[in-house]
Formats: structure tokens, C-alpha cells, sequence
């Protein structure tokens, strides 16, 4: 799992620990297994959000973990045009490479340790695919997809896109060097990420060593989420068990702790987790598909307003991508 790494972490800004006397560990309030589903055009995912309360996701709505998978040649997939409106996707990508496409003439090839942070807010239309000489080639092909809410004052904002490459992230190291923290948005400990969102939130991408214990400080007014992309290990100083395909809830505090196994399998030595937060929006959520908003009324109108064509469509028409019309009836 490359993404972005460095060879001696011991050169980065360490993360210091919290004082364990003037703060407050968050508890993990529940661990759950993300079941295996498929996306798009059949690419394989774990639904990292499945059965959890959306009131504890809060400001986050949706999750996958595309891949891991290694595809032979012809094999590789994406997504035909589809629309969004009401919240921001964001396409952390891992191993591979995708390319992306949209209404607005955002895009680019997010790859390797890259990020690509879609604000769809009023509505737009966007197609993900693996670039041709993949598809040709096959590969491994690793990710995630996250969508985060937009309030109700952010949701009818006019879409914009950003493109975070993997070496903009903020990378820090734990005390001991064991865990390399690199920060894509939000703050930790004093160093900020590159991603810029209409809610506050805290997403970071951590890989723990055999043994390797990382405390991180978190806002106590943000949700605090981990979810295991490899390996073994531990989440909370209660040492909950936390494996692949794994996402840990916490509960109330300031600090919350992670922590490899020493006797990991010889195929993920490492434990790769994300951890991510953020300010509850605390508003009315009608989630159908690919729109979020406040009201059924209003999804409603998002579904009317695509097939009128009314979503993005005349823009997308001027896209390299041609014929989006066909794609999406």
C-alpha cells in the first residue's frame, strides 16, 4: 500500500503526544465489519458505513473502499456519467489510477497517494474510468470514496473541484517514528492538510508498523471515526480489536489511540487506517441515491431536475467525454 511514504520517518514533525493527565481518551462505542458489495460498473467495495447510525457519522453520509484488487488485462472499471447534488464527494486514491470527468470542467488522473474533492452542491455530473493503458495492462487498483454533507446554507453552492496530489499532504510521524500520519484535510496537532471543505473535518490516512502505537489529539467537538484498510491492530486505550474492513466509532474525548499488532501476517505487516471527523451538521438528512439533502421534497426536485436534463447535461455535452446523454437515459 504505497500512497505516499517517506524513508525515514523519523525526519518528520512528530505528532507529541497528549498529556495523559489533562486529557480524555475517546472510548470505541462500537466496531463493525464493512460488507462487500459492488459499485459502478462492477467494481468490487466494502460499504465501510454499513448498519452504523447516520446520527454517529454525522457530517459524513457514505463510504467505500474500492478494491483492493488486482485486475488483468481488460478488466479494469469505472463509472458511466452520473449526477450528485447536496454534499462533496472525495476520491482518495491508494494504489492505481483513475481518471476523472465533470459537468463543469473539473478533472484530472487522481493516482497514487492523490485526492480529488468534488463539491457537487447545486448539482453536477461527473464519470470516473480507468485510464485506457490500464485497462489494457490491468493492475492493482486500491481506494476510497467518502461523501460528506453539505448544511443546508452550502448545498445549493456552485460545484467546484480541487485536486490534492499525494505530496501536498502534511506527513508526520509519531513520537517514535513507528506511524506515519499523513494529514489530506483538517488539522492535527498544529499542521494542517491541503483540502479545503465547506464543513469542518479532520481525514487522515495513518500506517502503523508492527507494534507501533499512535495517540492522536482530536477535537472534542468533532465525531472521531477509524476504519482499517489492512493489517491488525487496536483502536481505543481499551485495545478494542480492529481488523481489515473494520470501522471503529469513538465517543466523547480530546485524544484517541491506535495501535498495530506485533505478530501481524506476513502479506499486511503494517495496519493502514483512516481516521476522520468532523463538526455534526445536526440538520435533517433525505439521502436517495446520489443526492443529499434536507427534505424528500427536495430530492424529489433533484431527480426531476435529471430527468429534464436539467443537472449538469449541456455542459457535459462539451465534454472530451462525449454523448453523455446516451450514458445516463
Amino acid at each position: 500500500m504505497p500512497a505516499v511514504t517517506v524513508e525515514n520517518t523519523l525526519l518528520l514533525p512528530r505528532v507529541t503526544e497528549p498529556d495523559p493527565v489533562s486529557s480524555e481518551q475517546r472510548p470505541v462505542r462500537t466496531v463493525t465489519t464493512a460488507p462487500r458489495g459492488y459499485e459502478g460498473e462492477g467494481f468490487p467495495v466494502h460499504r465501510a458505513f454499513a448498519e452504523v447510525s447516520p446520527r454517529l457519522l454525522d457530517p459524513f453520509v457514505h463510504m467505500d473502499q474500492m478494491g483492493e484488487v488486482e485486475y488483468a488485462p481488460g478488466e479494469p472499471r469505472g463509472t458511466a456519467w452520473h449526477p450528485h447534488r447536496g454534499f462533496e464527494t472525495v476520491t482518495y486514491m491508494i494504489d492505481g489510477r483513475m481518471e476523472h470527468q465533470d459537468s463543469h470542467g473539473g478533472g484530472g488522473t487522481i493516482a497514487d497517494g492523490a485526492t480529488q474533492w468534488m463539491t457537487a452542491g447545486s448539482g453536477i455530473l461527473h464519470i470516473e474510468t480507468p485510464p485506457e493503458e490500464l485497462v489494457v495492462s490491468g493492475g492493482l487498483f486500491h481506494g476510497i470514496q467518502l461523501w460528506v454533507n453539505l448544511p443546508r446554507a452550502h448545498k445549493w453552492n456552485p460545484p467546484r473541484y480541487q485536486s490534492i496530489e499525494g505530496p501536498e499532504a502534511a506527513l508526520l510521524s509519531s513520537p517514535d517514528g513507528g506511524a506515519l500520519v499523513r494529514v489530506i484535510a483538517g488539522e492535527v496537532a498544529g499542521h494542517r492538510g491541503p483540502g479545503s471543505t465547506f464543513t469542518p473535518i479532520t481525514l487522515v490516512h495513518a500506517t502503523l508498523s508492527p507494534g507501533a502505537r499512535l495517540v492522536l489529539p482530536w477535537r472534542p467537538d468533532f465525531s472521531a471515526l477509524a476504519y482499517a484498510l489492512s493489517g491488525r491492530g487496536t483502536a481505543g486505550a481499551e485495545q478494542r480489536p480492529l481488523d481489515a474492513h473494520q470501522l471503529a466509532v469513538f465517543g466523547a474525548g480530546d485524544t484517541l489511540t491506535l495501535e498495530a499488532t506485533a505478530r501481524p501476517d506476513s502479506r499486511t505487516p503494517d495496519l493502514d487506517v483512516l481516521v476522520l471527523g468532523g463538526r455534526p451538521i445536526r440538520e435533517p438528512v433525505a439521502h436517495f441515491g446520489p443526492f443529499v439533502m434536507n427534505t424528500k421534497a427536495e430530492v424529489l426536485q433533484a431527480i426531476e431536475d435529471f430527468d429534464k436534463g436539467r443537472l449538469g447535461f449541456e455542459q457535459a455535452a462539451r465534454m472530451p467525454h462525449t454523448a453523455p446523454g446516451e450514458e445516463l437515459t
